[in-house]
C-alpha cells in the first residue's frame, strides 16, 4: 500500500494504492474472483436465490460454478448483482472500481476502453453500472445542513441550430440540480430535479434534512418561508459568510462536478444525468475511506441492482431522481 508523509494535504490518513499495486492485485481471474467472494459473502459464500449456506462447488462448470443444495439453482460471484449477464473479466471490474474511486473528475467511457482494452460500448455500460452502484439513500441529516442548486448544461449560443430553444439565455435548456450537505458528517446528497420552485425546494429539504435541523442558504426566494430553522446569506449583493451562515461546502462539491463535467465528461446528457451526480457524490461520501475499502463498498453496492444494456438505451422518460 502507497505511504503518505504526516505533512501531506487533505486526507492524507488514507491509505492509498498505487496502479502497479491494483494491477499486481488482480493479474489473475482467480485472484479477483476470490476477492470478489470476500467483499461480497465475508462470511462464506451464500446462495443469491435463498440464502442458503449449503453451497456445492464445481469449478469446471462455468460461468456459475456454484450450486445451492438447497434450492437447486447454479450461480456466480455475478448473479443478482450489477456485473449479471457481464462478459468482462473480474480482473477488468476491480480495475475499473479502482479508476472510479480514485479520479476525482471521473473516468470517460474512452479512457476506460484504453486502458482496460475492452470495446467501447463494454466501457461505456461498465461507466454507467458503477454509477448505478452509488445510487444509495442517505438518511435524513442532523445538520447543520446546506442547501444550494446548480445548473447543469450546454450554453444555448453553443448548440446546434436545431438543438436550441430560443426560449432565452443564462439557464434556459439547462437541468436542475439540488444538492444537501451535512456538515457535521460531511457527507453530501445531491439529485435532479425538475424545477426550483418553493414547493420543490420545499419538498428536497425535507427528504434530506432532519426537522430540527438548521438550514443554511443563499438569498434564493424559493428558499423563504421553509418550516426549520433557517438563515441565509444574500449572494446578490456579495455576501458570501456571515458567522455560521454560508453555502461554502455544496460550492466546492459543485466546483468538483462542473471540473468533471467540462474537463472529463464534456456533456451530461440529461437522460443519464442523475447517475453522474451519483458518482459524484458517491465518490465525495466515501473519500475518508481506504482506497481498498472504497473497492470493497463499491462491491457491496451492486448487489440486488441491474442496468441492462438496453434499458441504457432504449428511448423514454429522463433517468429518475437521484437518491444518493
Amino acid at each position: 500500500m502507497s505511504k503518505t508523509s504526516k505533512k501531506a494535504p487533505g486526507k492524507s490518513y488514507r491509505k492509498g494504492i498505487s496502479l502497479i499495486e491494483v494491477v499486481k492485485m488482480f493479474d489473475t481471474e482467480e485472484k479477483a474472483e476470490q476477492w470478489f467472494i470476500e467483499q461480497r459473502w465475508p462470511d462464506g459464500i451464500v446462495c443469491p436465490h435463498c440464502d442458503s449456506d449449503n453451497i456445492a462447488m464445481k469449478k469446471d462448470r462455468k460461468p456459475q460454478p456454484y450450486r445451492c443444495r438447497t434450492c437447486r439453482k447454479h450461480f456466480s460471484i455475478k448473479t443478482g448483482t450489477l456485473l449479471r449477464n457481464s462478459n468482462l473479466p473480474l480482473s477488468k471490474w476491480a480495475i475499473g472500481f479502482y479508476l472510479y474511486s480514485t479520479s476525482l473528475k471521473g473516468v470517460s467511457s474512452m479512457k476506460l476502453r484504453r486502458d482496460l482494452d475492452i470495446g467501447q460500448k463494454a466501457a461505456w455500460h461498465m461507466g454507467q453500472r458503477i454509477r448505478e452502484m452509488w445510487d444509495n439513500q442517505a438518511e435524513k441529516f442532523a445538520g447543520p445542513v446546506e442547501v444550494d442548486e446548480t445548473y447543469i448544461g450546454g450554453k444555448e449560443a453553443n448548440k446546434h441550430a436545431d438543438k436550441k430553444l430560443n426560449a432565452g439565455r443564462g439557464t434556459v435548456g439547462k437541468s436542475v440540480v439540488a444538492g444537501a450537505k451535512d456538515r457535521e458528517s460531511g457527507q453530501v446528497s445531491a439529485q435532479v430535479v425538475p424545477d426550483t420552485k418553493k414547493a420543490t425546494l420545499h419538498g428536497f429539504i425535507q427528504d434530506k434534512a432532519d426537522a430540527n435541523a438548521t438550514i443554511y442558504t443563499d438569498d434564493l426566494r424559493s428558499y423563504q418561508d421553509m418550516p426549520f430553522r433557517h438563515e441565509s446569506v444574500s449572494h446578490s449583493v456579495s455576501e458570501y459568510v456571515r458567522d455560521q451562515a454560508h453555502v461554502n461546502g455544496l460550492e466546492s462539491f459543485w466546483a468538483s462536478l462542473k471540473r468533471g463535467y467540462h474537463g472529463t465528461y464534456h456533456h451530461f446528457s440529461p437522460k443519464h444525468l442523475g447517475r453522474y451526480i451519483n458518482e459524484f457524490a458517491g465518490r465525495h461520501n466515501d473519500r475518508p475511506s481506504d482506497t481498498i475499502d472504497q473497492m470493497a463498498h463499491m462491491v457491496r453496492a451492486m448487489e440486488g441492482k441491474q442496468l441492462p444494456y438496453k434499458e441504457l438505451t432504449a428511448g423514454g422518460p429522463a433517468y429518475p431522481e437521484s437518491k444518493v
